[in-house]
């Protein structure tokens, strides 16, 4: 397990995963600021043009294909139909697997933030929503996607960190922000595990 926190404190290229709400992108974008690596939105750099149209499917594995190609990110974004492309050049996974009331409240409180304007992750054009269709989504995620998550990064094979409440990510970055030999390492780090 300590070899997986160390893994995290080194990796170049680190992917945060979790169902919209549960905080990933504020904690992708901290860790990009922790480790000066650069930050990149899926949703604003692959999935999305303006008025909410979804770029191409052939287009976004292009530019994907192309990003990961770096040698150093942080990238924000499930989207497990990109993990054949992301998982084998990624270094470590963050999983923030919140519960879905939780990243419920959370994505309220960003529509609330961001009302009729887009959030500086998404996409120019695609001003902040709630509708019954990303409310179902968020409802269902852990029973319909996760398991298509668990089967991706077991097939790659890539170290993976679970945080699973608001007291977990507290500790993480409690821990990052002081210094390696933290109790979180023994406590909160899943190497090579997804469930």
């Amino acid at each position: 397990m300590t070899q997986a926190v160390s893994l995290l404190v080194r990796a170049r290229r680190i992917l945060v995963i979790g169902c919209s709400g549960g905080g990933k992108t504020t904690l992708a974008r901290w860790l990009s600021t922790r480790f000066a690596l650069p930050f990149v939105s899926m949703d604003r750099e692959f999935f999305w043009l303006p008025g909410w149209v979804s770029r191409p499917r052939a287009e976004q594995r292009a530019m994907i294909t192309a990003r990961i190609d770096e040698p150093e990110w942080i990238m924000d974004g499930t989207n497990s139909s990109s993990f054949d492309l992301r998982l084998p050049r990624t270094e470590i996974v963050i999983w923030v697997r919140m519960p879905r009331l939780l990243c419920l409240s959370g994505a309220l409180r960003r529509w609330l933030q961001w009302r009729g304007q887009a959030r500086p992750e998404m996409a120019d054009g695609c001003p902040e929503r709630v509708n019954w269709e990303f409310v179902r989504y968020i409802w269902t995620f852990e029973r319909r996607y996760a398991p298509i998550i668990v089967a991706g990064l077991k097939e790659h094979c890539v170290p993976v960190l679970q945080i699973r409440s608001r007291a977990q990510m507290r500790l993480l970055l409690d821990f990052l922000g002081r210094s390696p030999n933290s109790d979180f390492a023994t406590n909160h780090v899943v190497k090579h595990s997804a469930e």
